[in-house]
């Protein structure tokens, strides 16, 4: 069988001081593959790391495992009598194994050691990060978060593949009318273009898909951010650091005796930051930012609660993006079935105004759906991978009169669809009738 993988310190190799925060990750003939053989046996020496006690092993093959099941979070997460290693794949924590509570705090210890955190601090929580190199060159950026709990820390490492490709605006998921509407944002020469969403629901990959198109030679392109995710070449990027007073709104000041043409701001979380960006915007900017709200529509009312007037919102935001992820049904296992009567006739309903440039009238009239049966390729959870729902409001001159009107959400979002808002649901059944997801998906992100 061909050798496990092994992520060895890197003062191991080198001479390096255990401090520092850089892991070598040995790859192995499986090493690309997350299902089969290679995932079980790793599991196995996972849990015969336990088994011998050696906490160093079972640090690096939980960051291991979760690099070769394409996971994007490690929780370790203490309970009354043990511990648990979870990992969240495709957004969704799958239980991987449990350790004894004894030796937790050795592993708590080994984990703070490679991210050069306080070890003797367990009261408050910390935050550091670390980096990974696999063999074949990807560098994996870990970013590590500890929180005091009743029975003991929990540890939660997010990994960050920063040699990634920046994917383009078709490949997040965007088609049709949406995609029209986005590659008409990338147009704009000034204004405030807004992506919102829960906590991992990929707006940062649609930023810079954006920026992607933005980027060109004759363009000043500056970005504040809160960590910087992904390194672009051509991009002014600068990381916020608010316990030294460095946060978004002095960035944006700050960007604005730059010279910028374009303007990207991590997050939006005040009315200092809101007011700013408007101000960089009504004076020739394009401004990219996130906000969390639940909707396109739900935007508006957030930044009205902010306390900036209708006037300023409808002068100067262009565009407002909403976004959910939903999980891919795995090729290998995907059947296709008959919905009930009940079921299609919603789904009917909801499209029923929608454009043939969106889809297909034949999906509607010969309704079928599709599921995993689960399979070896995808561990028997019937997904694989997963692709963004888009709901994407263009702020035109009828949406801006009711805007100024204060009209309730409902209305808003009327005369968002006449103008051709699909909305969250609509995309998402869009991509259920094409085979590319599932309907238990989008009834679990857009209720």
């Amino acid at each position: 069988m061909a050798k496990q993988g092994i992520l060895k310190p890197l003062e191991e190799v080198s001479g390096i001081s255990a401090a520092a925060p850089v892991l070598r990750a040995e790859s192995r003939a499986k090493k690309a593959d997350n299902t089969g053989e290679g995932t079980e046996a790793l599991t196995q020496s996972l849990q015969n790391a336990i088994i011998a006690g050696n906490i160093p092993q079972i640090v690096m093959y939980a960051i291991t495992l979760a690099l070769i099941m394409s996971a994007s979070d490690v929780h370790i997460e203490p309970e009354e009598k043990t511990v648990r290693i979870r990992l969240r794949i495709d957004g969704v924590l799958r239980h991987i194994v449990e350790y004894p509570n004894n030796i937790h705090p050795a592993v708590v210890s080994r984990v703070k050691i490679m991210s050069s955190l306080k070890i003797d601090e367990q009261r408050v929580p910390q935050d550091g990060r670390t980096q990974v190199t696999t063999e074949e060159g990807r560098n994996i950026d870990l970013r590590v978060s500890t929180l005091p709990t009743v029975n003991g820390e929990k540890i939660v490492m997010r990994l960050q593949d920063k040699t990634k490709t920046i994917p383009d605006l078709p490949e997040l998921g965007l088609k049709g009318t949406s995609l029209e509407i986005m590659e008409g944002f990338t147009k704009l020469p000034n204004g405030i273009i807004l992506v919102t969403g829960p906590t991992g629901s990929g707006k940062t990959n649609t930023l810079y898909s954006i920026l992607h198109r933005l980027n060109q030679v004759g363009v000043n392109i500056m970005t504040f951010e809160d960590p910087v995710e992904y390194q672009m070449d051509g991009l002014n990027q600068s990381q916020v650091r608010p316990e030294i007073q460095y946060d978004f709104s002095t960035g944006l000041r700050t960007a604005l005796r730059q010279d910028p043409d374009i303007i990207m701001v991590g997050e939006i979380r005040d009315q200092e930051t809101i007011e700013i960006a408007i101000r960089a915007a009504l004076t020739g900017h394009l401004v990219l930012s996130t906000i969390h709200t639940n909707s396109a529509v739900s935007t508006l009312t957030r930044i009205t609660d902010m306390g900036v007037k209708p006037f300023l919102i409808t002068s100067s935001i262009r565009g407002i993006i909403s976004q959910r992820l939903v999980r891919r049904i795995c090729e290998f296992c995907k059947e296709e079935y008959t919905p009930e009567a009940e079921i299609a006739a919603e789904i009917k309903e909801a499209l029923k105004n929608i454009a043939e440039k969106d889809i297909d009238p034949a999906l509607l009239r010969d309704m079928k759906l599709y599921r995993g049966r689960g399979c070896e390729k995808c561990n028997g959870l019937g997904y694989k991978g997963r692709i963004a729902v888009f709901e994407i409001l263009q702020m035109d001159r009828e949406v801006g009169q009711l805007v100024l009107q204060s009209a309730p959400d409902s209305q808003l979002e009327d005369q968002a669809g006449k103008g051709g808002m699909i909305t969250l649901h609509q995309d998402g059944f869009i991509k259920a009738l094409q085979g590319i997801t599932s309907l238990e998906e989008i009834f679990r992100i857009a209720q």
